[in-house]
């Protein structure tokens, strides 16, 4: 079954009195693959928005992302302050399914304007404190003499150093895959060299991993570790 009838079979079946609806994700780039799954934004007057929910139809992985016109304001909004939005992008890659109300529209529109405008800038304390935790995670890495740490290591180390390239070269976040293409668009051939630099950990090289890494931390400010500092909260 085709991926756009599908998601409309699903929307017309679960939420027949929706106001519009949008089919996001991989499915609908030149990205997809076998096993991507249809990500569907649906608007709604009301009750029971808002929910997610996870299913099945016929052959296809479905994840709903239900919303009134306020929930998905409200969603959007801690999402972009978080610089990493999927249902922002949902709405601004994704194909509208079906607008009843003018609302598909208009939240397509604001989401291409907040996704063209770029995430907040990152302040100077969240940068900082990806550079101690990296620096933190060097040290382990260099340190380590047993194999099984290591790869943990590297691999935290990998998705650490990726934030903090997005997070300085001022683009939005993601996790999973979309990490890795935020990355590629933003640092051009990184995330290659961290796969190959990974690859050699685990035959024992660290040196390639910690060269990559330290590139990344240079770019930020370098190494910190004496006088970071972080107050909490008392209970």
């Amino acid at each position: 079954m085709d991926a756009i009838d599908a998601a409309r079979a699903v929307v017309e079946k679960r939420h027949p009195d929706a106001l519009a609806a949008f089919l996001g994700g991989s499915v609908v780039t030149d990205r997809r693959t076998a096993t991507s799954d249809l990500d569907i934004v649906v608007l709604l007057h009301g009750a029971p928005a808002p929910y997610r929910e996870s299913l099945q139809h016929k052959s296809w992985p479905v994840e709903l992302f239900v919303h009134t016109e306020a929930s998905w304001h409200a969603f959007v909004e801690r999402e972009v302050r978080k610089r990493r939005s999927p249902l922002l992008w949902m709405c601004a890659d994704g194909l509208l399914l079906f607008d009843a109300s003018g609302v598909g529209a208009r939240l397509a529109a604001e989401a291409q304007r907040l996704a063209a405008a770029g995430p907040p800038t990152v302040a100077a304390e969240e940068i900082d404190d990806y550079r101690y935790a990296i620096t933190d995670l060097l040290d382990d890495l260099t340190g380590s003499t047993d194999q099984g740490e290591q790869l943990f290591i590297a691999t935290e180390l990998a998705r650490r150093s990726s934030e903090l390239a997005l997070a300085i070269g001022g683009s939005w976040g993601g996790g999973g895959k979309w990490l890795a293409r935020r990355l590629e668009a933003t640092a051009p051939g990184l995330t290659m060299r961290l796969h190959h630099a990974v690859r050699e950990v685990l035959n024992g090289q660290v040196e390639p991993l910690a060269d990559v890494v330290e590139e990344v931390l240079k770019q930020a400010g370098g190494r910190l570790w004496v006088g970071y500092k972080r107050g909490g909260e008392t209970p």
